[in-house]
């Protein structure tokens, strides 16, 4: 293989090429002259990799991952010519059409898979719109120093896009290249290695639960005004206690019809299917009864494949959402009696959009308030993650799981009362809580042996002289008496005198507790 620059005439005068050709005998036997770069050691740099891809060709052996990512590299005019003598495959040459053909292709096999129509077009519209602002054209433009640099600059100002912002950018670039290894069309991402933000360090939307006597003035405000974006006020009402009662975001609403909905049921249930869901998962969700009753009532005269409410877009939710908690907050502030209480509650956040935080309170807060409220009434973490349908127990508890005004003072309560006067024995011995802390962890005469917070509780029905006897051995310092505590019906070994039997045993640091070893 040569590398020289082409001679021709031009207007009777002899002229060299502005770029060197590539002149080589191929597998079959015919003379080619290829056109490369107008760079010399660019030019023979590129005619020994083609020269390999001819002998290659010539053996009918594989492309290793050195020449594949050389063909992909290569201009569009190289890579057809080589496509169109057969020196490489021709599907190589689905690399130099243009970004915005892939991404198009990538959109149809994302429909293709069950996604929405809307969620196909909105991962699409992100990648191709990263890919235009960082003036990628072709596969072989991508540069991950380049995207991120743009990311930065999309960032900066008092209006640039926040980091869950950046996050979904970056992820829809990544998520398109990965297709395209899929799909063969290129052999790696060069977006791999790129991680998304710590979006917790600069959250421009967060939420905040809406407590139950704000909820019931604002169904009680939705149902008083009338029709707002094609909703009656009933049906706001109705769309409003579904969410906060289920979770369900206003897209999985949106897509739910009479035949989601199983109210004739001893456990009334609604169904949200894959293609709607967040996480791409079909789920069965159980609905309080007279909630059920109210969703009968609405839905008997629909047919099974109508819409079970008529949601407006996105947009629209917000802005409806907003007005009735106005309507809501203008009601409440209009019942202050003195002008002293108005000005208390005009400065109050109560029914306010946003709060003294900053957190807002819009169609999504609902589905904070839903796991807050959960969470608030002390059911179990694992049962809240299913019934929020997060992957993980993180995301429930973290993000979703708000203390409402109050609770942090009031857990306070449970604190003993260091005022108390020293009084009796106990002032003396200064083992004042030792017999509470030891009836505590102790089972009842004729017990299984398990504590009584194993148990689901203190059993309120002890004997007060069988505790009285406990607290008496432990003050003669019968610290391992298995006869005295036998005596008075303990199953088990406890440590008197000293800390109470833990109730569990764990393991290292995040792993879930098990019973002791008895």
């Amino acid at each position: 293989m040569k590398i020289r620059r082409m001679t021709y005439t031009k207007d009777g005068q002899r002229h060299q090429s502005e770029k060197f050709y590539a002149v080589f005998v191929d597998y079959s036997e015919a003379l080619r002259r290829l056109p490369l770069f107008s760079d010399r050691k660019a030019s023979e740099e590129a005619a020994r990799k083609i020269d390999k891809l001819n002998q290659r060709r010539a053996a009918g052996d594989t492309l290793p991952p050195e020449l594949t990512r050389f063909v992909e590299s290569l201009p569009a005019s190289i890579r057809d010519r080589l496509a169109e003598w057969g020196i490489i495959d021709p599907a190589r040459v689905a690399a130099a059409k243009p970004l915005q053909e892939h991404v198009t292709d990538w959109e149809a096999s994302l429909l293709a898979k069950g996604n929405t129509e809307r969620h196909a077009e909105l991962v699409a519209s992100r990648a191709r719109k990263i890919f235009d602002a960082c003036g990628f054209v072709y596969w072989s433009d991508i540069s991950a120093s380049k995207l991120q640099s743009e990311l930065a600059e999309m960032r900066k100002g008092e209006r640039g896009i926040a980091a869950q912002t950046h996050n979904f950018y970056l992820q829809a670039a990544k998520q398109f290249c990965r297709w395209m290894v899929r799909d063969g069309r290129a052999t790696e991402s060069p977006l791999a290695h790129l991680q998304g933000l710590n979006v917790k360090t600069d959250r421009r939307r967060d939420r905040r639960p809406l407590s139950a006597e704000e909820i019931r003035r604002l169904l009680a405000a939705a149902s008083s005004v009338g029709v707002r974006h094609g909703m009656s006020g009933p049906e706001r009402a109705l769309l409003y206690r579904l969410a906060v009662e289920t979770g369900l975001r206003a897209g999985e609403i949106r897509s739910l019809t009479r035949a989601s909905f199983d109210l004739d049921s001893s456990t009334p249930t609604v169904t949200i299917e894959a293609a709607y869901a967040k996480n791409r998962r079909r789920d069965t969700l159980p609905l309080r009864s007279d909630t059920a009753a109210l969703l009968r009532q609405h839905l008997s005269d629909k047919l099974p494949s109508a819409p079970a409410f008529k949601v407006p877009s996105r947009r629209q939710v917000a802005s409806m959402i907003r007005a009735d908690l106005a309507d809501a907050r203008k009601a409440w502030l209009e019942e202050a009696v003195t002008p002293q209480e108005r000005a208390e509650r005009e400065a109050s956040a109560f029914l306010a959009y946003r709060d003294d935080a900053g957190r807002v309170a819009d169609f999504h807060a609902l589905r904070h308030t839903f796991i807050s409220n959960l969470a608030a009434g002390g059911v179990h973490p694992k049962t809240a993650q299913a019934l929020a349908r997060h992957s993980t127990i993180t995301l429930t508890m973290d993000r979703y799981s708000h203390v409402y005004r109050g609770e942090l003072a009031s857990a306070l309560d449970v604190l003993p009362d260091l005022s108390a006067p020293l009084t009796g024995r106990t002032a003396a011995t200064g083992t004042h809580d030792q017999p509470i802390r030891l009836a505590a962890s102790l089972p009842p005469k004729g017990g299984t042996g398990r504590s009584l917070m194993e148990s689901g509780g203190v059993n309120r029905d002890d004997d007060a002289d069988r505790l009285a006897d406990i607290e008496m051995l432990a003050h003669r310092g019968n610290t391992r008496s298995d006869e005295g505590l036998e005596a008075v019906g303990v199953g088990f070994e406890p440590t008197i005198g000293t800390s109470p039997m833990p109730v569990f045993k764990t393991g290292p640091f995040n792993h879930s507790g098990t019973p002791p070893a008895r």
